[in-house]
């Protein structure tokens, strides 16, 4: 992606590519509250600048890779995964246009942080096209290979066999503690935090588009002390003037809005719109002031939107490569 397009994609065109202190309320006294410093971006490379006393962290934030492997173990499933098992067989990289299947591009992207000593990676969700053994199985091998901590949050399409019977609830209850469940570490699929160089990484899997009441009251937990929070999802939160892919606690949300039900073979999504939790957990994000960004996927395209002041980062996909090379550091001033 070159520069004038991914600044008119993240709307900061013209505003140039450094983003100074942005404060929720404006003032000096809850400008010193809040720890977000300030950030920059330029492509894909972000830096973000914190007030508080952090070690320089690098993280590589991949999204999307949308891998098909599948083996003998997934016959039984071949009604459910065909139609995903095909797609993303050939994409091209985002930098040089040369063709690359997922699997090559996910293996790239991991070689390049081995080679660049990067601290953390950051999954957000579809790194998986359905949930095949096979394919978490040759992933948790290649990120297990690298010996740098990672995080995962699903995406809709990890825990989804097209077609099958149950609710997006039940569907991602059951691939997640079954399929999934190595990707988790031996934390909850539903929410989890982990810890490096000062910095919280927190998990909130809204794959269904919507918030728990446990994910909410796991959330609130983490946004009342001083350490700097990285919110990881895989559906972007809402933000004016963006896609219904922008879904979580989008005020256009719901049952009459849904396109895709039929050829993605689900229930539709939810009569009346989004839940009151949901839109609770919305408001308790964008007020937390010890949230560094919100990282998350689905989309498919690379932007960022900025609401109270806190950046949302949504990652184009790696199935073409795409990655988003994310520096945490101490604000000096």
């Amino acid at each position: 992606m070159n520069r004038r397009h991914f600044l008119a994609s993240s709307g900061l065109l013209g505003l140039g590519i450094h983003c100074g202190s942005l404060a929720r309320g404006g003032s000096e006294q809850e400008t010193s509250q809040n720890l977000l410093g300030s950030f920059s971006c330029t492509e894909n490379q972000v830096a973000i600048y914190t007030h508080a006393q952090v070690k320089p962290t690098r993280i590589f934030h991949i999204t999307d890779t949308h891998l098909s492997l599948d083996d003998e173990r997934g016959v039984k499933y071949l009604e459910y995964s065909k139609r995903m098992a095909n797609a993303y067989k050939s994409n091209r990289h985002f930098q040089t246009g040369e063709a690359f299947s997922a699997e090559e591009s996910f293996e790239q992207t991991l070689d390049l942080a081995i080679k660049q000593e990067v601290d953390f990676l950051a999954l957000t969700g579809d790194i998986f096209s359905f949930p095949s053994r096979a394919a978490v199985e040759w992933a948790l091998e290649k990120l297990t290979d690298t010996g740098i901590p990672f995080a995962y949050v699903a995406g809709n399409h990890d825990w989804h066999y097209e077609g099958m019977a149950g609710s997006a609830h039940q569907l991602r209850d059951t691939w997640c503690s079954k399929h999934l469940k190595p990707m988790y570490q031996g934390n909850k699929p539903l929410y989890a935090t982990y810890d490096l160089n000062g910095i919280r990484f927190v998990c909130i899997d809204n794959s269904t588009y919507e918030i728990e009441p446990e994910q909410l009251a796991f959330f609130k937990t983490h946004t009342r002390n001083d350490r700097p929070l990285i919110l990881l999802m895989h559906i972007p939160l809402y933000m004016p003037g963006r896609s219904l892919g922008f879904g979580c606690a989008n005020p256009n949300w719901g049952e009459s809005s849904d396109r895709n039900f039929r050829i993605e073979r689900r229930e539709k999504w939810r009569a009346g719109g989004h839940t009151r939790v949901t839109l609770e957990f919305y408001d308790e994000v964008f007020n937390a002031s010890n949230l560094l960004t919100v990282l998350a996927g689905h989309t498919h395209r690379h932007t960022l939107d900025i609401k109270n002041g806190v950046p949302q980062l949504v990652s184009a996909h790696n199935a073409a490569g795409y990655y988003l090379d994310v520096n945490i550091a101490t604000l000096h001033v």
